[in-house]
């Protein structure tokens, strides 16, 4: 099983082009299993979290309300004030049927840094409205915002303090933070075409950090993992985390989303921010569950990787894919040659992948159907029909690349560009 999981992470890593990946799986006693791949730093590394601090968000939240602080019927003006989205109740807020906008209007808040409440509260009247309460599910970063300052006012300390004190210091989970600590993983995001990595901000994110700010470690998220799960009765009765786990929509509860694995049912949450996805997943009947911790934009479904790890994968093979490793600098004979080409009427994503240049059909998604590498000079396929074909990139006078062309086979930016004479080829 362990040799199964590591394969996972392992093509993860490759695949999703991921600087480094981590995972464990873990029970109601503590992780059975870690593991990581690329750059991975093991159970202490500290990686951004994302949407799943909303789950701590959600727990402050119930933790007021059995000290008698508030209902989550009750609507969030009665504990805001005359706000955008007053009428919204607690409890509508926190399972995202508000019908309120997904986002705070102004600059990509994950990416900027973040103002007061004062200032979010200006800018988001409740003109924004996407449904009525209860239509249906719609996910409310938002909300969550909302929510935080809701706890500040009824719990006396700002939403960051709370979270200290109540939650982390309790549980132990001294790794865990509002901003990064040194030796933080930082974040990355990878261009599609060449693989060159780009540094992505870590922001502050003010008044909306309620719904994404936290940073944390394998081993912290392993024990809210068990809090999820039961474990830690003390900092929420089980009654109350039952609560958060029944369904109000078909896939999310009260601050908690909702799943199934062949075992049995699953809560938790993902989370992404730029440069960082994160999932925590645990079955709350046997207290089994997993975490998965990236410092990438995209390139997996984390989610689907939790469970996995969860599950191992017994039908796989042994083989796994060569290590992803982000590209420094294109060759001369790759330069502006990355990005979507086309073949009659077919598109193909062609990426600078490990030192060669791969294309992968657009309309069929899959693996690698031809591949290129730099021999003497030129680029000359090792993979797919055009093995052992060269692939002419064909210049204009300024040094821009008009066509490619390989055998008979040419590849232009437009389907059959009339700008290029096509001598032929048929379809494979």
């Amino acid at each position: 099983m362990s040799d199964q999981r590591q394969r996972l992470l392992d093509v993860a890593q490759a695949e999703g082009r991921l600087t480094s990946v981590v995972g464990a799986v873990f029970d109601r006693y503590g992780a059975v299993w870690a593991g990581g791949a690329g750059d991975a730093p093991g159970l202490d590394g500290q990686y951004r979290i994302g949407s799943i601090t909303k789950t701590l968000t959600a727990v402050l939240v119930m933790q007021a309300r059995d000290e008698g602080l508030l209902d989550l019927d009750d609507p969030l003006a009665a504990h805001l004030g005359e706000v955008g989205y007053g009428e919204v109740s607690i409890r509508d807020a926190l399972s995202h049927s508000s019908g309120m906008q997904s986002e705070p209007r102004g600059r990509w808040w994950e990416r900027t840094r973040g103002g007061d409440f004062g200032a979010l509260v200006a800018a988001n009247d409740g003109t924004g409205r996407v449904a009525g309460p209860g239509e249906w599910f719609h996910y409310s970063n938002l909300g969550y915002g909302l929510l935080g300052e809701v706890v500040s006012r009824r719990l006396g300390a700002p939403w960051r303090q709370l979270v200290a004190t109540r939650l982390l210091q309790p549980l132990g989970m001294r790794a865990t933070s509002y901003l990064p600590r040194p030796g933080a993983q930082p974040g990355w995001s990878v261009d599609h075409f060449t693989g060159v990595r780009v540094h992505e901000p870590l922001t502050d994110t003010g008044a909306m950090a309620p719904a994404g700010q936290l940073w944390s470690t394998l081993a912290d998220l392993v024990t809210w993992g068990q809090v999820l799960a039961g474990a830690h009765p003390h900092v929420l009765t089980p009654d109350s985390l039952a609560e958060m786990g029944r369904p109000v929509t078909r896939d999310y509860g009260l601050g908690l989303m909702l799943g199934l694995h062949p075992g049995g049912r699953l809560v938790g949450h993902d989370g992404s921010m730029p440069g960082f996805m994160a999932s925590l997943h645990v079955d709350p009947d046997s207290g089994i569950g997993a975490v998965v911790l990236t410092n990438a934009t995209s390139g997996i479904a984390p989610q689907e990787l939790a469970v996995s790890l969860i599950e191992g994968d017994p039908d796989a093979d042994d083989a796994r894919p060569a290590p992803w490793r982000p590209t420094t600098t294109l060759p001369p004979e790759a330069h502006d040659v990355p990005g979507v080409w086309f073949w009659g009427n077919t598109a193909y994503d062609t990426r600078w992948h490990n030192d060669g240049l791969e294309l992968r059909l657009m309309a069929r998604p899959g693996p690698v159907r031809e591949r290129f590498e730099v021999v003497d000079g030129g680029l000359v396929g090792v993979a797919g029909y055009h093995r052992g074909e060269r692939l002419d990139v064909v210049r204009r006078p300024d040094g821009t690349v008009h066509h490619l062309e390989c055998a008979t086979f040419v590849y232009t930016r437009v389907p059959y560009d009339p700008d290029v004479d096509i001598p032929g080829g048929h379809p494979r």
